[in-house]
């Protein structure tokens, strides 16, 4: 046999190999959308981790440990923005610029995404992954059953939603890049340095991570509003969702034509942007440690912006460490809502406590059904609500009980740490970055399944779903 047939044959066996392999995960994207997108989102997390352990990634040429550069791994492409090293000082330039691609790949979420590499290997947007990703312009939806399209973008559209996510995400970055460039420079940052931060700090802020390219963080721009404000400008445009983005593309103002998803998103959003910034205001306008220290001004600003990172921004001025107990409280009820369903951000999602909200008015006041805007919600949205908050409820239990378990620490930092992993937000109050490895294990896990979602990893590992041609009788038992 010569070395030319050896060759032949053994390249047909690689091309039959990867055929398989094709199909397989073509078979995958169609089955199964929502484990797919659950092997597509490890996958990436692995790759990094990789990435991340080279020595060239690192600013000493040494090679990370490997608990360390998976959980940069898992906060990147989760867009989460803990970390147990410093991110500034401890990567090389090839770590940052891994570090800005990630972030950007898990900006685009795990549905889209999934949905996305479905399309490449299927060379077509077969039923179910139209269905994957019209349910992803609406989570709420997450069930089965006819879809309701006024409520959520027809099928036909999904090529539309796709375009817009990746489209929304380079134009947006852009512009914010755009408006902090000329700060940078105003506070001291040489041009050609200021060209690398000004759309690193854009990525970090649309996608809601909150890393720092610079040693100091923030604190050289702590009296720079305009700085500020783009950046919480960015973190709500990144938190709002991509369908609101959509919705706001193709209707501009006209509010009627919104679908009741956006609505809710955007209400919800603005009501807890200024309760937030007002209980901070109270809470901490004495401590001397954080808000107590600055002019009335400052004090005001700085509540808004501690208000809008605790949403998922992760960005902070004030040491997280030193506000009081009633504070850390206030943040974590604000990081377990999170922000817009479909997007950047983290948390049980805003629609989430909308509908939970509605549902306990309508309750109330005694009315047969929950309604909003002229429409009615269906009870399996109801149903959907709760799972979520009870799954997440429960996740950011268990993590918090192993991390006390292992670590000793205040109770009240390892719940606040939790649920900032869990609703992918970023902030610490110091604790993350001094976990055992076992501890960093458990935050790492938290984060992947905050940012994964509850609903959507539950489908993953579920079995094939049954349906149920008949009903059982009825028994009331007593609630409450």
């Amino acid at each position: 046999m010569t070395d030319e047939s050896v060759v032949v044959r053994t390249g047909r066996r690689l091309s039959g190999l990867l055929a398989r392999a094709v199909h397989g995960m073509r078979e995958l994207a169609m089955a199964s959308p929502s484990r797919f997108a659950v092997l597509i989102f490890s996958s990436l997390i692995l790759l990094f981790t990789a990435l991340f352990s080279l020595p060239a990634a690192a600013a000493d040429g040494r090679t990370t440990p490997f608990a360390d550069a998976l959980f940069t791994a898992v906060s990147t492409i989760c867009v989460t923005g803990l970390s147990t090293v410093d991110m500034a000082t401890h990567w090389s330039p090839f770590g940052h610029v891994l570090v800005y691609i990630g972030v950007n790949v898990g900006a685009l979420g795990v549905l889209t995404l999934a949905s996305i590499l479905g399309l490449v290997i299927s060379k077509r947007l077969g039923l179910r992954a139209k269905l994957l990703a019209a349910g992803d312009s609406n989570p709420l939806r997450a069930h089965g059953g006819p879809v309701n399209e006024g409520q959520t973008v027809r099928l036909g559209e999904v090529g539309q939603l796709l375009s817009t996510v990746a489209l929304s995400t380079l134009v947006i970055e852009a512009v914010l890049a755009v408006l902090l460039y000329p700060s940078l420079l105003i506070n001291g940052v040489d041009a050609v340095t200021a060209l690398w931060e000004a759309p690193f700090y854009a990525a970090m802020s649309f996608t809601n991570t909150g890393f720092t390219p610079n040693a100091g963080g923030l604190t050289p721009f702590a009296q720079d509003y305009f700085f500020l404000t783009v950046l919480m400008a960015g973190v709500f445009l990144g938190s709002i969702g991509f369908p609101v983005i959509f919705t706001l593309w193709r209707h501009h103002f006209h509010v009627r034509r919104w679908s009741l998803h956006t609505k809710l998103t955007l209400i919800t959003t603005v009501i807890l942007f200024f309760v937030g910034a007002g209980v901070f205001l109270l809470l901490e306008y004495d401590n001397p440690d954080t808000l107590g220290g600055m002019d009335a001004w400052d004090t005001t600003f700085q509540a808004f912006f501690l208000s809008a990172m605790t949403r998922s921004g992760g960005f902070s001025i004030v040491d997280i460490g030193q506000l009081n107990g009633s504070s850390l409280v206030v943040g974590s009820m604000l990081m377990f809502v999170g922000g817009g369903s479909a997007s950047t951000a983290g948390g049980i999602k805003v629609t989430t406590l909308a509908v939970l909200a509605l549902a306990v008015f309508s309750e109330a006041k005694g009315r047969p059904s929950v309604q909003a805007f002229g429409r009615r919600i269906p009870s399996d949205v109801q149903r959907v609500a709760l799972s979520v908050v009870a799954w997440g409820a429960t996740i950011i239990a268990l993590s918090t009980i192993t991390i006390g378990q292992l670590t000793k620490a205040p109770i009240e930092q390892v719940l606040f740490d939790v649920i900032s992993g869990f609703a992918t937000v970023g902030l610490s109050t110091g604790l993350t970055a001094t976990l055992p490895d076992p501890a960093v294990y458990v935050l790492a896990l938290t984060m992947f399944m905050g940012r994964v979602g509850t609903v959507t990893l539950a489908a993953a590992v579920a079995a094939t779903s049954r349906s149920q041609h008949y009903s059982l009788p009825v028994e009331r038992p007593i609630v409450g």
